[in-house]
């Protein structure tokens, strides 16, 4: 993993609240070059929020974020856009594209005003085609993709726009387990040439393969923050989820999973066969 010694994303006591609660309080959080965070935490905790927060399409209620050392509220769009690629939980398609239009897109906020896209633009666009297995089907028209096609496509118009960090929320929505295991190895190796990644998940394990720092979030203010091998315990996994986590040896490492009392007592009881 390659690091720099200027942080990427610096957020200094970021709060985050809706109507009548804070979801979280006095986040202290620094993400560098090559960082993998995951963010974890129950339906409603605060994760989308967060990373639109981030993104500066919200205002926190309390704190400050700094892109690159730059105050974010200092900063144009398109100079965010530069940086930082989010990559939302779902995508509406209001004008009809092709795939490879709706791709190229991601180089927007590189092209110079009143100018098209260059050969070496679309080039990209291609490229980030062929890392989600999308370039057969450049020219079909976007809105005859399925689920997992369409969030595909999205996720190559993230990579296209070649940022210094992503923001991911719950990148394998839609996908089969092949493209699942696909686009997290896709985003651990942007990890690996210098990108930052930040991705809410529900998978834990996922996290724990993947990410190098989890953060978790309680949905009352509280969080934590940590390595990924120190934070993610069957203690602290159960009371974030609000529902028994067992770890469970598998080659070698451990696997996370929900086991409700009604299935412990499931399994336990004797087979009739």
């Amino acid at each position: 993993m390659q690091t720099s010694t200027m942080p990427v994303l610096e957020c200094r006591n970021l709060g985050i609240s809706v109507p009548g609660r804070t979801l979280v309080e006095s986040l202290q959080l620094s993400v560098a070059s090559g960082e993998f965070l995951a963010i974890l935490g129950q339906n409603g905790a605060g994760k989308t929020l967060s990373l639109h927060t981030i993104a500066g399409l919200r205002r926190p209620a309390t704190g400050s974020i700094r892109l690159q050392g730059a105050p974010l509220t200092e900063l144009s769009r398109r100079q965010i856009a530069r940086v930082l690629a989010l990559l939302p939980q779902d995508t509406e398609d209001f004008f009809p594209a092709t795939v490879f239009e709706t791709v190229l897109a991601g180089r927007h906020p590189h092209v110079p005003a009143l100018e098209w896209e260059s050969v070496a633009d679309r080039a990209i666009a291609m490229d980030a085609l062929l890392s989600v297995d999308m370039a057969t089907l450049n020219e079909r028209d976007i809105g005859t993709l399925s689920g997992g096609e369409r969030r595909r496509v999205a996720i190559a118009q993230s990579l296209t726009q070649r940022p210094e960090l992503y923001l991911l929320d719950e990148p394998t929505n839609h996908l089969d387990p092949q493209h699942q295991l696909q686009i997290m190895s896709l985003f651990a190796n942007a990890a690996a040439k210098g990108a930052a990644i930040v991705a809410t998940l529900h998978d834990v394990n996922f996290a724990a393969r993947f990410a190098s720092r989890c953060l978790l979030l309680y949905g009352d203010g509280r969080w934590e923050l940590g390595g990924t091998a120190q934070i993610l315990s069957e203690s602290r996994l159960s009371s974030l989820y609000c529902t028994p986590m067992e770890a469970v040896p598998w080659r070698g490492q451990q696997l996370f999973v929900a086991a409700a009392q009604a299935d412990q007592e499931f399994l336990s009881r004797p087979s009739n066969s």
